[in-house]
């Protein structure tokens, strides 16, 4: 499928939702009525406050949480219309990397068995040629044939997340959902374990969602960023766009947080600071999730839902005053 500026869609998320009930006719709304499309050998980036949802959104676009309603076409496929045994083939070609390499990683298995595992289930390789597959593998993410035998806990924790990378790889999939894969790193870290996937991405042609809380790391990585809000995606564009001209209230505050490098300039800069609490995902705004914080709202903002719609070319924003 192809939009209309001719790039080849990989994947479509069209009204998804994710409720998860706690009580009695009470859900969280942690992703709600959501769409948006990731286009072949691209990487959009999903940034936002802690849980607004960003995490959920990759997790159900994979199908480890069912969808409470909505679509996910993968290839022309809807996801969570598969049957088990179609399941096998999605999972083939769609994988994660997980936030934490600390508790990703099953501890009583070896490297060897972590990273072969999906070759096995998939029936890839066999013998020999498996475990030169591992081998590959591990070269490619910047470890060595030695660490095939050695358990996790042997590993730091960037070293963890190569091995991470490296499993996700190994049944050689077309789309990686990147979840938070550098925030458990430390910074010295987090720029290798970047440059790292962006390699990859060249090599291998893949495509990455790739979530993280660190703005200036989005924008670096990414082509596209969409910036989610209390379940709702508020804003999409091109990384060069939404960085010079952010439109949305929400994301000209995200982006007046970025740390400049220059003393005289950060001490200088403005920063737009956003007031109050975070509302309940259990009973968010009626209008815009985002009225009970900007000083820009009005009486329509508190009744409607501002609709997500293009303001410019490949520039999307959900708000009432744009």
């Amino acid at each position: 499928m192809q939009n209309s500026n001719n790039k080849e869609v990989l994947v479509e998320v069209r009204g998804l939702k994710k409720y998860f009930k706690v009580k009695r006719k009470k859900f969280v709304k942690a992703v709600d009525n959501v769409s948006f499309n990731i286009y072949k050998g691209e990487t959009l980036g999903i940034v936002g406050e802690s849980g607004c949802g960003k995490t959920t959104c990759g997790k159900t676009i994979l199908g480890l949480y069912k969808a409470t309603s909505g679509e996910v076409i993968f290839d022309g496929t809807n996801v969570h219309s598969l049957k088990p045994k179609d399941k096998i083939d999605f999972t083939k070609r769609a994988q994660i990397i997980f936030q934490d390499p600390y508790s990703s990683l099953n501890p009583r298995m070896t490297v060897g068995d972590i990273i072969g595992e999906g070759i096995d289930i998939h029936k890839l390789y066999k013998n020999k040629k498996r475990e030169e597959k591992i081998f590959e593998l591990l070269y490619t993410v910047g470890l060595n044939k030695e660490h095939i035998n050695r358990f996790p806990h042997e590993f730091s924790g960037g070293q963890r997340q190569r091995i991470g990378i490296a499993r996700a790889l190994a049944i050689e999939p077309d789309f990686i959902v990147c979840d938070e894969p550098i925030s458990a790193l430390d910074v010295s870290i987090q720029a290798q374990i970047v440059n790292l996937l962006m390699r990859l991405q060249r090599e291998k042609n893949l495509t990455y969602l790739f979530i993280a809380h660190d703005l200036s790391m989005v924008k670096y990585i990414s082509d596209r960023v969409g910036v989610m809000y209390l379940g709702n995606l508020v804003e999409l564009t091109t990384s060069e766009k939404l960085y010079d001209n952010p439109l949305h209230p929400y994301t000209q505050a995200l982006l007046s947080s970025i740390p400049i490098p220059d003393p005289e300039e950060e001490k200088n800069k403005e920063r737009i600071p956003i007031h109050g609490e975070i509302p309940s995902a259990i009973d968010p705004p009626l209008g815009c999730r985002f009225v009970t914080r900007c000083k820009f709202a009005k009486e329509v903002c508190k009744k409607d839902m501002p609709e997500f719609r293009e303001v410019d070319k490949e520039h999307f924003v959900a708000c009432h005053r744009v």
